[in-house]
Parts: structure tokens; sequence; C-alpha cells
């Protein structure tokens, strides 16, 4: 019986453990943090044999194949180990793709995944189609395959995942930019980062499609380097450059497979970043077989996804927002970008290596004041206090709304949107963003 061991304890985790077991493997899971109790009871109730808060060498070092969490970095000592003795590491969705026939719509890029996927699984599921949503969202791939399998499965991927990918396979792949982000784990080399995005395309044959923002530089660059079997679907944000999808005097228009066009009024999604996510979704929709007057609503009535540009309330006349999943430079340029009033600003976090010249701009054209939002705001003074505009330093989500409050003049808009990793102050993103929400509200 061959073994399997899986590091990490989370939802990928818990879920490749599970489908380990059914297909029968010998699994052990080890996890260096606690496992919270939905995941203990999972393996519990699965016969799984796991352990928290160390790991044990000799448990692991024996073991055929490794499945590795993809917040665990290359760098860990025990990765290093495996690495050492020649155990071959992948990624749970790495896994489940062994054991699924089902089609992947596979959606990568630097910002705008999470709306993206979000989007495409809210047509499919408008549509009638046998859908499930996985990666960085919703349950895991492995524990869907395992115990709820679907037809088609839409699957946000960073590339955190796909640096253990290696046989897997997209039938649709979505790329939708490539900006600076998470250099501190590869090394501080934005090729590196690169190459790992474009893991994305790996493996894909005529039968597939490659959908990609035709405006992207970098990616316009790599794909010079590459030779592409997949039908290529390139989008932009105007008619140019051969891209069958784009926006023309006011509409939304995709041109293959099946021509389509609508009103960009009409669409629920508001910005100039939606745009590309919203050509993207529609047409992944659109080569999937999904009827036009489907994609139409869908595109119309879609409700957006929590912590990103989410509006959280108005109070006496000021606009608060969270944008908590921006978590690097481009994603808070997009959301300033789409800022129709004057911005208090929150910024800050666990650094990755920023370069905040790209926001400049836009931080002087648009902010009436920024409040600095980590337990380090050293490199944010540095960089911004020179501007001239009203800055305050807080430490907590606490003081950093009180500041807020303090600040915003009638008709403003605070906005949360902190270019960092939230891990100095908060346990996630998710935690920073609700933190804020439910300050705000109390006001």
């Amino acid at each position: 019986m061959k073994r399997i061991v899986i590091l990490g304890a989370a939802e990928s985790g818990a879920g490749a453990a599970v489908l380990a077991k059914k297909e029968g493997f010998d699994v052990f899971v080890s996890d260096m943090s606690t496992i919270k109790d939905k995941y203990k009871k999972m393996l519990d109730d699965h016969g799984i044999e796991w352990e928290e808060g160390h790991h044990t060498e000799e448990m692991i070092l024996n073991a055929d194949e490794v499945i590795k969490s993809p917040g665990i970095p290359a760098t860990a000592p025990m990765i290093q180990k495996i690495t050492a003795k020649g155990i071959h590491i992948i990624s749970e969705i790495e896994f489940a793709g062994r054991y699924t026939d089902s089609k992947m719509i596979c959606i990568t890029g630097s910002n705008g995944k999470t709306t993206t996927t979000s989007l495409i699984y809210h047509i499919f599921k408008e549509a009638g189609y046998d859908v499930g949503l996985a990666g960085n969202i919703g349950n895991s791939l492995a524990l869907q395959v395992a115990e709820d399998p679907h037809e088609y499965y839409i699957i946000e991927l960073s590339s955190f995942q796909l640096d253990n990918m290696y046989d897997f396979r997209a039938d649709i792949a979505i790329l939708l930019n490539i900006t600076p982000d998470h250099l501190d784990r590869y090394d501080n080399c934005m090729q590196n980062y690169v190459d790992a995005k474009m893991r994305i395309i790996q493996n894909q044959t005529e039968k597939d499609a490659f959908i990609y923002w035709n405006d992207d530089p970098i990616i316009k660059r790599e794909l010079e380097k590459y030779d592409i079997k997949a039908i290529q679907y390139p989008f932009s944000e105007l008619k140019e450059n051969g891209s069958i999808g784009y926006i023309e005097e006011g509409e939304y228009t995709i041109e293959t497979p099946v021509p389509f066009n609508m009103e960009q009024e009409e669409m629920s999604l508001t910005g100039k970043h939606n745009i590309y996510n919203s050509l993207a979704a529609g047409i992944a929709s659109d080569i999937s077989g999904i009827k036009k007057e489907i994609i139409r609503k869908s595109l119309g009535d879609f409700p957006g996804v929590e912590h990103r540009l989410e509006k959280v309330a108005t109070i006496k006349g000021v606009h608060y927002v969270n944008d908590s999943k921006a978590t690097n430079v481009d994603a808070c340029w997009y959301a300033l970008e789409s800022m129709k009033t004057k911005v208090i600003l929150i910024i800050g976090g666990k650094d990755k290596g920023n370069d905040y010249t790209a926001i400049e701009e836009l931080v002087r054209k648009k902010c009436s004041g920024i409040v600095y939002l980590g337990a380090d705001n050293s490199k944010l003074h540095g960089f911004f206090d020179r501007l001239g505009i009203p800055v305050r330093d807080t430490h907590s989500m606490k003081e950093c709304v009180n500041a807020c409050y303090e600040m915003a003049k009638t008709g403003e808009t605070v906005l949360l949107s902190p270019c960092c990793a939230s891990f100095d102050l908060f346990k996630n993103m998710e935690d920073r963003g609700e933190q804020f929400k439910s300050l705000v509200r109390a006001l």
C-alpha cells in the first residue's frame, strides 16, 4: 500500500486526506499549527491518523508522495528534508485531478481571481450546470471529487498552488494579469513568480481554451516563449490586437465562439478592473455553451464578492468600503481608480516587497487622507508622508476606524484597500475585513 503524507490540515489538506483514504492509500496528516475542530472531526470520521503542533520526521520521511498545503514555503525545514530525500511533493489540486474526468475551468492572475471565479460559478449555476467551486474558495477540490462530484469545477488557483502542479490540465485556462505579488516567496525575483503563473497553460491540448488579458505587457512577453496548443481567446479594454472580447462605445462584446453583446451599464460590476473580470467570465461561459440570455442575466445580477470593493455603510454622509482582498499594490490601484469621491485610504500590513510608486499619482489625485494600519508602518511613512496629504498612524482596527471617522468629511469614501498581507495584526484577510465592517457598523 502506497503511503501519502499530507502537510497542513486545513481545507485543502483535510480534503486531500479524505480522497487519499478513499483511493486506498496509507494516509498520515501532520500540521505544525493547531488543527481546527471541524477538520479533526473529518479526519477522525474517516479513520485518518493525524498530529498537530509538530512534525514527526519518521512518520513523514517514509512517504511515497507528499501533498503540501500551498501556504507552506519551499524553505520550510521539513520541506527541505522531504526534497533532499527525493520524495515527490504535489498540491491538493494536482492529486484531485488524477481521480476525475470533469471539466476544469481554472482561473489565475495577480488580481481579480476571486471575483472572476465567483462570477463564472454564478453563471454556470444560473444555467443549471452541475458545477463545483474549488481552489482558493469553496470546498476543496479533493473533498468534492471524493464525496460530492460535479461535471464542472470552477477553480481559483494561486501561484503557490500552481507551483506543485505537474500533470493537471485545465480544459479552460484563464490568466487575468501578472503584476508583482508574493515576491517574498519567490526570492524577490519577478520572473520566478511569472513562471509560476504561466503554469496555468501547461499540458493544454488543441481541444482546450486559453483566455487571457491581451493588454498585459508581461503576458504578451511571456506568450512568445511558449508553444501554445490551446485555442486562444484574448480580451482587452478596447477592440484591438486580435482580441475577441472588448468594450466598444459602452457595449460589452464577445465575438466568438457565439457572438454576444450587452450594454456595459447593465452589468452589475463596475470599475475598469471588473470589465476584464466580466469579459473573462463571459468568454468562458460562451465557450462552455451557455445561452446568451443566461450570460446576460447573470452579468446583470451578480452580487459581487465579500471583501472586494464591498459597500459596508454610509454614516454621516461618509461611505465605507471594504476591499480587504486588495493584498497587493495593483489591486489597490484598481480600487482607487474606481472611486468617484475623495478618499481616506487605509493602507498597510505585512509588506511583500511592495513598490508603492504605481499608486502615487492616484493617491495624490484622489486621497484627502491616509491611515496607516500595521505593526510596523515605517516604510509607509517613508513613501507617503512626503506627498503632503494628512496621515494617521494606527496599530489596530479600532484605532484605524476611529481615525477615519475623525478625518473623513461628508461625501468622501473611507476605503480599506491595504496593499499588504494581513498577518501582522490579523488572522487573515477575512478577519481584517470582518473587523473593519463590525467596527464601522458600530459607529
